[in-house]
């Protein structure tokens, strides 16, 4: 039944005898949106075990019935009291969006949500650490007639508001222009995203933007100073290419990145000016200079991927931001030298048939090691599935290969 800590909380209870923990919950000082695409059962298994609040919704009550597990589902007012009493927050995904900011909108949480999701002001703000970067913003219905002669190529067009790789197009000649305009065309209408998510009413074209690019989750803490979790490096199978295939992160990535993204980070957040907040970062580096490709509000690596920090480093990045904690590195990395851990996004080619089947199977025997295969089947993701993986350096070349791969080979 009810919390006696909460007025307006319920805890959800699967069947007798499958969770013996049931009644040590208690209530955090925390709060927890969860909303679609998709909900790991890692996370599900850490927020039923700690006991933190989740906003009830339709989706939240139907998520506990599903999975089984007891989770502190709290009504909006309930919920609105806890975030302005000033607990943590946090959000799987950026459906929640929505919620805080028709909920929270007059707090400077919400100014920080705003800037992170609106490129072309966060362009405009961090535009100070980097003078005579180039970029424009665009109504879509201006596209058609926008000039792009005396633009330098190559350049990015993406959505002002965006996710993944949704409606980005490198852009290097007047033909690259035409096919991106006429995607951009068939696409309309199809977003399945709320309009905080993803929008495509407005574009941002940029300058290309070279060098190895990286994903960061990391949390701005009290001061505004960043403490970072997870650093990916995302690669690539070409110029081209604007994939979300394949993300890795180990020993390396993190020595290498560590100490100039925090001082990065600190720039940075001098000027956004965000405090006691979650943020997913995606920058680009060339030699020794960083630029920002984009910041995502209120949660870590999207689709529950932050997970990955667990497989790598036995670190709940969820769990350190709401405790406030701050990893200990040097003893997380202790004896992993030399391995590489991986997110592999595996995305459905377009044009598929609608009876293929894919042979996971088949998949996961051409990797080393999969610590876990997640296969997904949610209408709105157009994926297969995430696989995690470690691997040695004598087996790097099956990362090479998936990287390439448009996976039709593991089609039945």
């Amino acid at each position: 039944g009810p919390s006696p800590a909460c007025r307006s909380c319920s805890l959800w209870m699967p069947s007798a005898g499958t969770a013996p923990s049931l009644y040590n919950l208690i209530p955090s000082l925390d709060m927890i949106f969860l909303d679609r695409p998709y909900v790991s059962d890692f996370l599900l298994n850490s927020l039923s075990r700690s006991g933190r609040a989740v906003l009830r919704t339709a989706f939240t009550e139907e998520l506990a019935r599903k999975t089984a597990r007891p989770l502190l589902l709290v009504n909006d007012a309930e919920a609105e009291e806890r975030c302005r009493s000033g607990e943590r927050l946090y959000s799987n995904s950026e459906n929640a969006l929505d919620w805080m900011l028709a909920h929270l909108g007059d707090l400077p949480l919400a100014q920080s949500i705003r800037i992170m999701k609106d490129k072309a002001a966060l362009r405009r703000i961090l535009g100070q650490l980097d003078p005579g970067f180039f970029f424009r913003e665009i109504p879509a219905a201006e596209l058609p007639s926008t000039d792009i002669s005396a633009w330098p190529c190559p350049f990015i067009l993406k959505p002002s508001v965006g996710f993944l790789s949704m409606g980005v197009h490198t852009i290097t000649n007047a033909e690259d222009w035409k096919r991106a305009l006429e995607t951009v065309t068939r696409d309309a209408g199809l977003n399945h995203f709320p309009d905080s998510v993803v929008n495509q009413s407005c574009f941002i074209a940029e300058q290309y933007i070279t060098g190895d690019e990286y994903a960061v989750d990391l949390y701005f803490d009290e001061q505004g100073a960043p403490v970072i979790l997870n650093i990916f490096q995302h690669r690539f199978a070409s110029f081209e290419d604007v994939s979300d295939r394949l993300y890795v992160t180990g020993e390396a990535v993190i020595r290498a990145n560590l100490p100039r993204f925090t001082e990065w980070f600190s720039k940075a957040n001098a000027l956004i000016g965000a405090r006691n907040f979650p943020a997913h970062a995606e920058l680009r580096v060339d030699g020794e200079h960083i630029r920002p490709i984009e910041f995502n509000p209120m949660r870590f690596a999207g689709l529950c991927t932050t997970d990955m920090a667990a497989f790598a480093f036995g670190l709940n990045t969820v769990e350190t931001w709401l405790n406030g904690s701050r990893p200990d590195f040097d003893t997380l990395l202790a004896g992993r030298e030399g391995k590489t851990y991986s997110m592999i996004i595996l995305d459905k080619p377009r044009g598929l048939p609608e009876n293929a089947v894919f042979d996971y199977k088949k998949l996961v025997s051409s990797f080393q090691h999969v610590l876990e295969l997640r296969k997904i089947d949610v209408p709105e993701l157009p994926l297969f599935g995430i696989i995690f993986a470690e691997t040695d350096e004598r087996h790097r070349n099956e990362l090479d290969r998936i990287l390439k791969s448009d996976l039709t080979e593991f089609l039945l």
